[in-house]
């Protein structure tokens, strides 16, 4: 083979060489955590109890400074520019603590509405889960991150927490979490609320803002408060006054004693007239 075909055949390796390396440069840059900027005014429509919708939803990235999205093959990561705003706040103070990175499921879809798997709320971009599991872990590439399966901090019976998975490092992430601004509730497990009631010295204020709630014995569910100017955002009531350590927190205990209710169908409240058209793109 002549000089001339070999030089010729180099160049060609090299230029496909460097067009893969184009091309996975150009999905690398794809991965570089970067809020996606709203597209349109933010209009927020109804709330948990009501369904809903959010236009001008901005999404999560998939990973940044000191949380790292997970299931990624069944999550939804939108919602209000102040929430994204806040979950990375909290990723920021978390990090700042000492505490491994967050890992986040569902907020909300891109313009809000029901979501797979029976989600009654998450349907106006003000909602985020949150895993409690404090355990240090690596950056997890995507197929580990849709693998990962959130630790239940609860014991079987749902009558306290498993010790080997409780640590200073959860009550450090709750009180953070309701430290961030326009926080509405977190909901944990009753377990996990009654172990905070055991545990916390000193300014107790926060916890009245931890709410206790079914399931939830692996993540928190934060909730924000609509913004302001959203006229059409239905704002829940205030969480009742105190730390919540009190008789209405043995009512969750009283039930496990009782025979199970017979479980029906879900109902996923049905959006607002007002939703149709947001929900359709339009």
């Amino acid at each position: 083979m002549g000089r001339l075909a070999r030089s010729g055949m180099a160049q060609g390796r090299r230029r496909r060489a460097w067009g893969r390396a184009a091309l996975f440069a150009a999905f690398a840059l794809l991965a570089v955590p970067a809020t996606v900027h709203a597209q349109a005014p933010l209009r927020i429509v109804g709330g948990p109890s009501t369904g809903g919708c959010i236009q001008g939803a901005v999404h999560l990235p998939l990973q940044g400074q000191g949380f790292q999205t997970i299931h990624l093959d069944r999550s939804a990561f939108w919602g209000a520019p102040q929430t994204i705003a806040r979950i990375e706040l909290l990723a920021q103070w978390t990090r700042a603590a000492g505490l491994p990175d967050l890992l986040i499921e569902d907020i909300s879809a891109r313009r809000g509405g029901p979501l797979p798997g029976g989600h009654l709320s998450h349907q106006v971009g003000l909602d985020a889960d949150v895993g409690l599991d404090m355990t240090p872990r690596p950056p997890l590439d995507a197929a580990a991150r849709d693998d990962v399966v959130l630790a239940s901090l609860v014991r079987p019976d749902g009558r306290g927490i498993e010790p080997s998975r409780w640590s200073p490092r959860v009550v450090t992430l709750l009180r953070l979490a309701a430290g961030l601004p326009d926080v509405d509730r977190i909901l944990v497990n009753p377990a996990i609320k009654q172990q905070l009631c055991r545990d916390v010295t000193g300014d107790r204020s926060w916890l009245r803002l931890i709410r206790p709630w079914y399931g939830h014995a692996a993540h928190m569910h934060i909730r924000f408060r609509c913004p302001p100017g959203q006229a059409e955002c239905a704002q829940m009531p205030p969480p009742p006054e105190g730390d919540g350590c009190d008789a209405t927190l043995q009512w969750w205990f009283d039930q496990l004693d009782k025979p199970p209710r017979p479980s029906g169908p879900v109902r996923v409240p049905t959006p607002p007239a007002a939703c149709r058209a947001i929900l359709a793109g339009r």
